[in-house]
């Protein structure tokens, strides 16, 4: 199956099919496959000696976007999807490296455009309608050489803890997951919402491809709005959501109503939500909450059990395992202490591998990947611990694993446990350098202000703490640092540590004693990474 067969599928239906919830325009599945069928004219005349274009897309949600990935599907084209929060520097390597023929802009991000070196076409100037025009009515193309290994898209990588690689998207990628959402959680009555941004895999394969393999109405948001959730999912009846890191949070943070309840939705589909998040959406909101485990490779996918232990990211499939990292053996199953603890954290902790295929991943593009693929297996790079009846338990991607005092743990482990700080927007956990060995734990916050004693009071109060897991140093910011997709950008965090013009609380000691971190204090620490030889790792880390 491929995407350009579910387009003709709906190429005769005339119920809703696309509708934009900035300005209310809408189009019948019809009209969005005839619209998807000129802009596949378009793009065949721009081969090349046989080869397909391949568009680059500097766009928020717009109709335009599916459109043209559409017309992509029907043509064998490939839209590259270029990540409007990166600089044009960065976005030219990315073009470059991506085979990028000419870039598709709007007047937002025209100017970033413009740096790029590339052919530039604005869509909402009159130029590119005049330019369509001609293809305006064009038939549906013969797609009998589309298969479903055919490349479709580009996506970048989210490069929270490096630079972004472009991922190969074949049709069966987006194809497979598209049919098993529908099947599960759509009929084509159902309402789509898509507030995450098409050019990450998230909203291709969990909000478009479901709606087109459903015949479900897609209603799209330019950019995603906290405020605007509710508004929108109440105007245009939607009953499907989808979501990526912390969304699920800035919705909670919006002043909360005796009647949030009262809404159409009947399913928030994602992944990267805090279990308390998860739990507590569902309940204001009236709502299953199902947040599974994905990245854009897709050579591991997770379901999580509803029934299942509280924070599992789904159970052990055949070829799933847990490895350890330093002797591809695998990992004995999670033991925990009487307060609910991982207790054998060095040796259940291991990296999520594919140990039988590569899933639905097709590679990146012009770049070989040997941190993922070693002895015929995907290692993914993130860490997990299983129960003994299988259930998976997310503690950070590798960058996340921290050793403080000769102990082993994951940021995430940590996260769960401060998850329910009061008056904290957002939080992220990871680790900096310790001057003698190992790590120190360093605690990011999106808070007002910062009280040290109701802090060192809740982690006193919290039998799940591990001694060793309490920050050393905690940094407060109006906003932490993040994607486009709301995932946090924790290799800027790292990068700064605790020299940042922010207010940073640290204890010195082993008590719970937070005071300010003066310049006198970040002197005497740096004078002492210099005497035990380790003034590098700060100075590297700067």
């Amino acid at each position: 199956m491929s995407v350009a067969a579910l387009l003709e599928a709906r190429a005769d239906d005339g119920r809703p099919g696309l509708r934009s919830a900035d300005d209310g325009r809408a189009w019948t599945w019809r009209e969005v496959v005839a619209e998807c069928a000129s802009r596949a004219a378009w793009m065949d005349g721009r081969r090349e000696q046989g080869r397909p274009v391949h568009v680059g897309v500097l766009l928020d949600n717009t109709p335009e976007l599916v459109f043209l990935l559409g017309g992509a599907a029907l043509s064998g084209s490939v839209v590259v999807a270029l990540n409007p929060t990166r600089s044009a520097a960065e976005l030219a390597g990315d073009a470059e490296r991506a085979d990028c023929d000419l870039v598709l802009t709007s007047p937002r991000y025209a100017k970033t455009a413009a740096e790029l070196g590339l052919p530039v076409l604005d869509v909402e100037d009159g130029g590119y309608r005049a330019l369509l025009a001609p293809f305006d009515g064009s038939p549906l193309p013969d797609t009998a050489d589309l298969g479903d290994g055919t490349l479709l898209m580009l996506i970048f990588t989210s490069g929270t803890s490096g630079r972004p690689r472009a991922v190969r998207v074949t049709h069966r990628k987006v194809v497979v997951p598209g049919v098993m959402l529908a099947e599960r959680m759509l009929s084509a009555e159902s309402v789509v919402y898509c507030p995450m941004p098409l050019f990450h895999s998230g909203a291709v394969m969990a909000a478009y491809a479901p709606a087109l393999a459903a015949g479900a109405e897609l209603v799209l948001r330019g950019r995603f709005s906290a405020s605007a959730f509710l508004p929108d999912v109440r105007a245009h009846g939607c009953t499907y959501l989808h979501y990526v890191g912390k969304a699920l949070s800035y919705v909670l943070a919006t002043p909360a109503a005796e009647d949030d309840a009262d809404n159409p939705v009947q399913f928030a589909f994602g992944n990267e939500a805090a279990p308390l998040e998860q739990k507590t959406f569902g309940e204001r909101y009236g709502c299953f909450v199902i947040d599974g485990y994905g990245s854009t490779e897709t050579a591991i996918s997770l379901v999580p059990d509803p029934f299942g232990p509280s924070g599992s990211i789904g159970k052990l499939a055949d070829a799933i395992a847990i490895l350890d990292p330093a002797t591809g053996e695998r990992c004995p199953p999670a033991a925990f202490d009487e307060a609910g603890r991982l207790a054998n954290g060095d040796e259940a902790i291991g990296e999520l591998v594919n140990t039988g295929d590569l899933g639905l991943f097709d590679g990146y593009y012009n770049e070989d990947a040997p941190d993922r693929l070693r002895d015929g297996m995907y290692w993914s790079g993130d860490l997990a611990y299983a129960d003994a009846d299988g259930y998976v338990f997310f503690a950070g991607r590798d960058a996340d694993r921290l050793r403080v005092d000769g102990e082993n743990f994951g940021a995430a482990q940590v996260e769960r446990v401060l998850a329910e700080l009061p008056g904290v927007r957002q939080l992220a956990v990871y680790g900096v350098p310790d001057a003698a060995s190992g790590d120190q734990v360093m605690l990011a916050i999106a808070a007002d202000g910062f009280d040290p004693e109701a802090f060192a009071g809740y982690l006193r109060g919290r039998a799940d703490l591990s001694p060793k897991w309490p920050p050393r140093y905690v940094r407060v910011v109006r906003e932490l640092p993040a994607t486009a997709s709301n995932k946090i950008l924790k290799r800027r965090l790292v990068k700064d540590g605790w020299r940042t013009d922010d207010p940073v609380w640290w204890r010195p000691g082993r008590d719970l004693d937070y005071r300010p971190m003066t310049a006198r204090d970040a002197a005497a620490l740096r004078a002492e990474f210099e005497r035990s030889g380790r003034l590098h790792l700060l100075e590297g880390s700067g």
